[in-house]
């Protein structure tokens, strides 16, 4: 600001020499004054901009803008600290964000393009070390494809719980709730979040593995024999409107925050306290969106409506889970996830 000040006695004085009019209004002394002058300040920065050049005009309205918006509301500073904080927390504990897994899937990645799997032959390649490490023990050769490909979706799942947790341990508050609180939170919040942020690593043709390394084709997985079939199918036509909304990282990870705070699971002994957390949560993402995404007037009532269908997704998802320990007597559950399915719905 003082250098824009400076500037301007140098452009009146070639303007002076032009002759050129200035409208000055009634009362106000000479604009060649300066802001020093009686005149109002309002005044004062009109005849400024008039004599600004335009992009350096639009720089400062931008600047005063945010600064009225600052003064108006004093939380926002809050928000924006609160929402930076959660990203960064983001960044430190997922090991796939969207940003690097849609340079892989669009070609725009310097890494190796991924080893696509798309039949038994190219899975079992994968399996040798081309995508994932290969298995100490090996893999039984009587083993049927389709309950292969359920143990490989625990393991992806199990990672993916962990680095949950810790992000979750991140977000403000929430370690000071009660310890039954946090495991509550995250056996009902966890595979809701799982499903959300599986849609950054999925086009509508498959979907990344192994932090990048492979992609598994929708029609291998639609191949497989049922109930196997079943597992992913439905989280593709999730992903597809979901990633409709052309959310980024930023945005994810209040998204993901918002999920796991969730007040109404079933449990819970403070209710209150998760509820102001989520609160807190849910007006930094609305704030965030409206910065974000400046033109998508309904996109924060949209992604509660897809807090909804996740829910629904993973009691269909549970219920798959259900039947498969029950009917195809090779598949195991692996520890973790036989703790977080118990009793879910």
């Amino acid at each position: 600001m003082e250098q824009l000040q400076e500037e301007v006695p140098e452009v009146r004085e070639e303007e002076e020499e032009e002759e050129e009019a200035v409208t000055v209004p009634s009362g106000a002394s000479d604009p060649s004054l300066g802001p020093d002058s009686s005149l109002p300040s309002s005044s004062y920065t009109a005849i400024r901009f008039g004599r600004m050049p335009e992009a350096e005009k639009r720089k400062l309205v931008a600047g005063l803008t945010a600064s009225e918006i600052s003064c108006q509301n004093p939380q926002v500073a809050d928000l924006k600290a609160f929402s930076k904080h959660i990203y960064n927390a983001y960044l430190k504990n997922f090991n796939m964000t969207k940003k690097k897994a849609r340079g892989i899937l669009t070609g725009k990645a310097s890494s190796t393009p991924p080893f696509v799997i798309h039949d038994m032959d190219t899975l079992w390649q994968a399996e040798k070390g081309l995508v994932w490490k290969q298995l100490v023990n090996g893999i039984p050769p009587y083993k049927e494809i389709g309950v292969h490909v359920f143990y490989r979706c625990q393991c992806t799942t199990v990672e993916t719980v962990r680095e949950l947790t810790e992000f979750a341990k991140s977000i403000p508050s929430f370690i000071g709730l009660y310890l039954n609180d946090q495991v509550t939170l995250l056996k009902y919040g966890v595979h809701e979040a799982i499903f959300a942020m599986l849609a950054s690593i999925m086009n509508k043709d498959g979907l990344l593995v192994a932090n990048g390394n492979g992609f598994v084709t929708r029609e291998f997985l639609r191949s497989l024999r049922k109930p196997f079939n079943e597992i992913m199918e439905p989280k593709f036509e999730f992903a597809v409107k979901f990633n409709a909304l052309e959310l980024d990282d930023s945005d994810l990870s209040l998204f993901v925050a918002a999920i796991i705070l969730c007040g109404d699971r079933p449990g819970l002994m403070n209710v209150k306290q998760v509820e102001e957390i989520q609160d807190n949560i849910l007006r930094a993402l609305e704030f965030h969106l409206q910065s974000n995404h400046p033109d998508a007037q309904y996109l924060f009532p949209k992604l509660l409506q897809k807090m909804a269908d996740l829910r629904q997704l993973v009691t269909e998802h549970a219920q798959l889970v259900q039947k498969i320990k029950k009917t195809e007597t090779e598949t195991s559950l692996h520890p973790l996830l036989q703790e977080i399915y118990k009793d879910m719905y």
